[in-house]
């Protein structure tokens, strides 16, 4: 199956520290995007329903972006990266996300991350 980049966009009233504390603190990533979560060093294990999900950190400048690479990936050309910019002109904070998955799950993929920034949106007031 062929594996495919997907870019998302999303914006957020929140400020990019804000947000990117969401992303690097357990306390708060378990408001949002997994059961639990274990922060060892740059990897960071994700837990859903008894299933666990291993990434490592592999590039991190704070409050603009971080690149995960999944240790399950094949793929060393894939990554999950979380970028932080501020708009000019009306000061909200635009979050992009890039992710890889099979290209007939792109949809699903997209739905999920807009499903997960919804939750993410609540969990930071706007």
């Amino acid at each position: 199956m062929n594996r495919v980049k997907i870019d998302l966009e999303f914006i957020f009233r929140a400020s990019p520290g804000i947000l990117y504390s969401f992303f690097t603190e357990p306390a708060k990533i378990v408001r949002w995007f997994c059961d639990e979560v274990d922060i060892s060093g740059n990897v960071f294990t994700f837990m859903w329903s008894g299933s666990e999900e291993v990434a490592r950190l592999v590039g991190n400048e704070d409050e603009e972006k971080l690149r995960f690479k999944w240790e399950a990936s094949d793929n060393d050309e894939e990554y999950l990266e979380i970028r932080f910019s501020q708009a000019p002109v009306t000061n909200e904070t635009i979050l992009e996300i890039t992710d890889f998955c099979d290209e007939d799950e792109k949809e699903d993929q997209k739905n999920l991350w807009t499903s997960q920034m919804e939750k993410l949106r609540h969990e930071t007031g706007g």
